[in-house]
């Protein structure tokens, strides 16, 4: 059955977890929908991890809009959540709107995801107004990495951990089905579930979150620039596919491949006719 904002909201009343994955392409989109997968974010972690920018800031509305159509046509049963870039919803609510439409019209996503507290529920509220489902995004927000000076935990004092629960019920107030938690303490992950009664997906928040997300690359070992501390290798992709390109140069440069089974043939008939 194709998951939808209902299936996050019963998933928490019933204490079920939820899985969630970024993906930037179709083929990676189908493996993923294929392994039970509650929700895919195309997350302008495409920056990072595809782009090779060094953060998420110079990510645009095309990029997020070209990738995130790829994974809408990969996918069958995930919700696909598409991530608004850095200033495509800061601005103004129009800009909000707008940018938030687009990927629900032209990129075919079920949903948005945008970052920030009390300061964004005015373009959570008129987003949600206008029939597009939003996921909100607290602790560590990528696109503020200048504010906080580097990729930091968030909500480690007094002031910032009661900021951050009174940010949680003010998206769930202005009308958000779920927040993505990143990069806080697991115990004030903990306080701010259960203070709220949509669905938490930590990503370095601890277990008690309602959901889990990872990047793909991240959870396969597909990317080496940098490992946060939450991310776990499920499996070995980076080693796998540096193994098959080193044995695919070393066969073309001795001549075992391609070998007789991987070519094509033609009647002799027909080249003695060519001469």
């Amino acid at each position: 059955m194709k998951n939808s904002i209902s299936t996050f909201i019963s998933a928490k009343k019933s204490g079920e977890k939820l899985t969630m994955l970024t993906a930037y392409d179709y083929s990676t989109a189908k493996l993923i929908d294929e392994c039970n997968v509650n929700g895919i974010l195309v997350g302008d972690s495409l920056g990072m991890v595809c782009l090779g920018y060094k953060d998420t800031l110079s990510v645009t509305m095309d990029d997020m809009l070209h990738h995130t159509k790829a994974v809408v046509r990969g996918t069958k049963n995930a919700l696909v959540v598409g991530d608004m870039p850095f200033m495509s919803y800061q601005a103004s609510l129009y800009d909000a709107v707008t940018n938030a439409g687009r990927f629900i019209q032209e990129a075919g996503a079920q949903a948005i995801k945008l970052e920030g507290g009390a300061v964004v529920c005015p373009q959570i509220k008129a987003i949600v107004n206008a029939q597009i489902p939003v996921m909100g995004h607290l602790g560590l927000t990528p696109q503020s990495v200048n504010m906080f000076g580097g990729f930091k935990v968030q909500g480690k004092n007094i002031t910032d951990a009661q900021k951050l629960i009174e940010d949680a019920k003010k998206i769930e107030a202005a009308g958000a089905f779920a927040i993505v938690l990143e990069c806080i303490p697991s115990k004030l992950a903990n306080i701010i579930s259960s203070n709220i009664t949509i669905p938490t997906i930590g990503i370095g928040a601890g277990g008690g979150c309602d959901g889990q997300i990872l990047v793909y690359q991240d959870m396969l070992n597909m990317f080496s620039d940098f490992k946060p501390k939450f991310v776990k290798n499920f499996a070995n992709v980076g080693d796998l596919m540096r193994d098959g390109f080193k044995l695919y140069v070393k066969e073309v440069n001795e001549g075992t491949f391609p070998a007789k089974e991987h070519c094509f043939k033609i009647d002799d008939e027909i080249l003695n006719k060519l001469y």
